[in-house]
């Protein structure tokens, strides 16, 4: 029962309350009038009086009962919803409780699209659509408000409340549905639109506003109702004004071919792109540096090392420097054992940010050695070196700090140059091309992996982008699996992996 029925039936036990104490009331004064001068009548009147008016001045409120929880239903339409042959200026929409509207610019989908956007407003249990196009004939358009109509009281949402009306004879009722994945990752991005075009150009993406487009739900689904039959170029771009691919560093995706929409529309996968990586954004300062801001700066050269916890089995060590280098000598670093005895087989490099100094060495298990570097070994810009001699002294990690790996591949096509990519933290460490169905491995750094698989259409090893524009070119897939690898130390890890 809602709070306003409650209300209703309170106020009618009132009433009935108040009516029978009035007729008690008259009885008891009747009597009373009888025994006038009995002290008791008397009493009983006053009493009762008391008592009855005291009882009808504490109002008390409903109780609870359980919370609204069903969201705005609409009750009339103006002109009505799904009606035909009507050409609105203005759409009042009427429901049954009180509604607001929240975001709705960034909610409201017209389809087809429209140049100007219509107006809309709210008030108690009325929406109010002003539409400012001329709108094209024997046409069906549908207004998706996605979360935009909530109720008042609790703020229940009307999820993708759609209204429909044609300016033809007849409503269109064909569908098409599908999903997006990111190509490169395998992963969605609930962000991004489907846009149909009409005009089956190429060029239509880049200069035309799109006919139809829809929003993906968390799952990277969409789904288009109302389309009329017809063949659409299907696109797939993040939701911004302009809604066109004129810029190759923007996420993209293509259908190959136009999709028939019509009784036998198919259901479509689409993997989306970049086909050109982003920039980083440059950094740039207008701090202005005073005389003598710099005096208390180190001029030291110092550098710090990946070694504080052994030095990893699988990787190369580091020696990271807080400036650039540019004097480096290999041969005044010297890797040894503890007895300063020089070893073999190892071999010290500058990278290209001349930031950092890799040491690549077989290494052998917990194992002690020295690396010793001379004074002049490096130096700066301002060919300031080292303050003196050093050596850095650390031990190598035990094989039980690492745990085994044996992944086991059902349903895996090896004909499609499968690739095994190791992923941790959303940056991808290694790819492995898959000549089995099982991949093996003695010693794997302890940690939760995400592992995907690229299906390496040119076996150069990578993933490569999508080209739209001339030789359309789809993009190489890569499946995420949906299980994460959690490797633990001093352990077997076998996972059985079904594609």
């Amino acid at each position: 029962m809602t709070w306003l029925q409650k209300r209703k039936t309170l106020n009618i036990h009132r009433t009935f309350t108040i009516l029978f104490g009035l007729r008690t009331l008259v009885v008891l004064y009747l009597l009373s009038m009888k025994r006038a001068r009995t002290y008791y009548g008397i009493s009983a009147v006053i009493l009762f009086t008391v008592v009855l008016f005291s009882s009808c001045a504490n109002i008390i409120p409903p109780g609870g009962g359980p919370r609204d929880s069903l969201p705005p239903k609409l009750v009339a339409a103006l002109p009505k919803d799904s009606a035909t042959n009507v050409t609105p200026k203005i759409i009042t929409l009427t429901f049954d409780e009180y509604v607001t509207l929240q975001g709705i610019q960034e909610n409201l989908i017209v389809s087809p699209t429209v140049v100007n956007t219509p107006l809309v407003d709210s008030k108690l249990r009325n929406i109010t659509i002003k539409l400012r196009d001329t709108l094209d004939a024997n046409t069906t358009y549908s207004l998706n408000f996605g979360d935009a109509v909530k109720d008042v009281n609790e703020g229940n949402t009307a999820k993708g409340f759609t209204y429909v009306f044609s300016t033809g004879s007849k409503i269109d009722q064909n569908d098409y549905h599908g999903r997006v994945i990111m190509a490169e990752t395998g992963k969605i991005d609930s962000t991004l639109i489907v846009i149909l075009h009409k005009n089956l150009a190429d060029s239509a993406i880049v200069t035309l506003r799109p006919r139809y487009y829809t929003r993906l739900n968390g799952k990277g689904e969409f789904s288009f109702h109302f389309l009329p039959a017809g063949n659409f170029n299907v696109y797939v771009l993040r939701n911004d004004f302009t809604k066109k691919y004129d810029d190759s560093t923007r996420v993209f995706a293509f259908r190959s071919n136009p999709v028939a929409i019509g009784e036998n529309t198919p259901t479509d996968t689409l993997f989306a792109y970049q086909e050109v990586k982003s920039a980083p954004p440059r950094t740039s300062s207008n701090v202005v540096k005073l005389p003598g801001a710099n005096r208390g700066e180190d001029k030291r050269l110092r550098y710090s090392s990946n070694v504080d916890n052994g030095q990893d089995l699988l990787t190369d060590l580091s020696l990271t420097f807080n400036r650039k280098i540019f004097r480096f000598d290999s041969t005044k670093f010297v890797l040894s054992d503890t007895n300063y005895h020089k070893l073999t087989g190892y071999v010290f490099l500058l990278d290209s940010t001349r930031t950092k100094v890799w040491l690549k060495y077989p290494w052998k298990e917990n194992t002690p050695l020295r690396i010793l570097i001379a004074k002049d070994a490096i130096a700066d810009s301002t060919g300031t070196a080292l303050a003196k001699t050093d050596t850095l002294r650390f031990y190598t990690k035990k094989e039980a700090d690492y745990g085994s790996v044996r992944l086991r591949f059902t349903n895996i096509d090896l004909s499609n140059n499968p690739v095994l990519q190791i992923v941790l933290n959303n940056v991808l460490l290694e790819s492995i091309p898959l000549t089995g169905n099982e991949f093996r491995r003695k010693l794997f750094a302890p940690g939760t992996y995400d592992l995907r698989i690229l299906f390496d259409r040119n076996r150069n090893g990578i993933w490569d982008p999508g080209h739209f524009f001339g030789k359309k070119r789809q993009p190489e897939i890569v499946q995420l699996i949906p299980k994460q690898l959690v490797i633990r130390p001093n352990w077997d890890n076998e996972v059985n992996i079904v594609l």
